[in-house]
């Protein structure tokens, strides 16, 4: 049954005025934080260590080490496993920006890998291909919150004599086959972004339960030293180092929200599954896969727009039509966007070759033998990229499944309704907003 769409005056399908913002505040994380604001020690205290111990055991890690970011905690990654100038770094073709321009940090080269069209994931099959003589590590970015398919990945890094590191900024809590994001490979990196799952404002988590590899990030996490700011530091530089600290108060707000994390999950999967049910035979809706390995945490879920079925095959237009239902699906009160709309090999600071000036790192010599961006060797990825829509923050605790049902409602609506989508209106209304504000 046609339906006015909210973008052109009908009603919206959800009350926002019932969507509880993310993260959701309460008394704990008032009282943690005014606890560390009142200690003597703001940079580095008992807030700090705490945090790391209890993320450690609660996702089954010998060390951790609390950074300012997940780019920095990745970035830490690559220094703990040896990865050097002109080495080759596997990584996905589509992801956040960081989970390759950490590879440029420590100058080496980012070699990517097209993704399985189904699980948006690195495609473990094209691995192999993907490997030079230079290789010394795969970057695995479990995304959306959803672990890869870890048991082939390791194989393959077994037999060719590469570390493992995890992108986990995303997939707090996630599972592949009963075991933890994290703990999946030779280290990992977590996010604490207002966007993920488990959030402090800004921060990071370093993770690893191999000592050496904790022994090499831990330098370039505090200037190269050998020992912590709460240990005995001789203030000598060892090692290039950054300064990748975070402080007492962040510190507190992560220990408090995690001590909520697994009601935060629970509930997460509770209206992710039942999207996942309740969209089902949805006319011109792609949902995401949930393989039989994996436990997801919905992070990110994922709509994605089946242009076969609507003959839309013009790449240019695609973007328009699916930002149009972006727009439209927002509206409805979804909380839906488009998050990355770019693959990794498009972008400037890759296509260009040129991240520090005279073409470095790619000039080393010998370094950028082999390496191929050509945007054709990575077609699953422009694809996705151009057809998926996100719903990230109206799934999340407390919001439980009275607003999943609103949800599910909204994107019923606009994909039942895709003939109303006029992208060149829609794309006026928008803007038309943004010049009121």
């Amino acid at each position: 049954m046609s339906e006015t769409l909210a973008i052109y005056g009908g009603t919206p399908a959800v009350d926002s005025s019932k969507v509880v913002n993310w993260p959701p505040i309460d008394e704990i994380d008032e009282k943690m934080v005014m606890d560390a604001l009142h200690q003597r020690t703001q940079s580095r205290g008992i807030h700090n260590l705490e945090f790391e111990k209890e993320f450690a055991a609660w996702n089954g890690n010998q060390y951790a080490l609390f950074t300012n970011s997940g780019t920095a905690a990745l970035h830490m990654c690559l220094v703990g496993c040896g990865v050097g100038a002109g080495d080759h770094v596997l990584v996905t073709a589509y992801s956040w920006s960081s989970s390759a321009t950490c590879i440029l940090h420590h100058d080496a080269i980012p070699i990517f890998v097209d993704i399985n069209p189904e699980t948006f994931l690195m495609d473990p099959d094209k691995i192999e291909a993907a490997i030079t003589p230079r290789t010394k590590a795969i970057i695995v970015v479990q995304l959306h919150g959803l672990c890869d398919d870890m048991d082939k990945i390791n194989a393959i890094a077994k037999k060719h004599n590469l570390k493992v590191i995890e992108d986990a900024c995303q997939a707090h809590g996630a599972l592949y086959k009963g075991h933890k994001a994290g703990t999946l490979g030779d280290c990992a990196a977590f996010s604490f972004n207002q966007n993920k799952c488990l959030c402090c404002g800004e921060g990071g988590m370093f993770v690893t339960n191999d000592k050496d590899i904790y022994d090499a990030a831990a330098k370039l996490w505090s200037f190269g030293e050998t020992a912590r700011p709460e240990q005995n530091r001789d203030y000598h530089a060892y090692a290039l180092g950054w300064m990748y600290r975070n402080n007492e108060i962040t510190a507190a707000y992560g220990r408090a929200q995690l001590s909520k994390y697994d009601y935060y999950f629970k509930t997460l999967r509770g209206n992710g599954e039942y999207l996942l049910e309740n969209l089902k035979g949805t006319p011109n809706l792609l949902l995401p896969y949930e393989p039989e390995w994996a436990t997801h945490n919905w992070y990110n879920f994922n709509l994605r727009i089946d242009f076969d079925k609507l003959g839309i095959t013009d790449p240019q237009e695609q973007v328009k039509f699916r930002n149009a239902v972006a727009a439209a699906l927002k509206d409805e009160g979804t909380g839906a966007s488009v998050w990355q709309r770019f693959t990794l090999p498009e972008m400037t600071v890759f296509r260009a070759k040129n991240a520090y000036g005279h073409g470095y790192p790619w000039s080393i010599p010998g370094a950028d033998e082999g390496v191929d961006y050509s945007l054709e060797k990575f077609p699953n990825a422009l694809a996705y990229s151009r057809k998926y829509i996100s719903l990230v923050k109206t799934l999340r605790a407390p919001n439980g499944l009275d607003i999943a049902e609103q949800v599910r409602d909204g994107i019923v609506k606009v994909f039942s309704n895709l003939d109303q989508i006029d992208p060149e209106r829609i794309n006026a209304i928008v803007e038309a907003r943004k010049k009121k504000k």
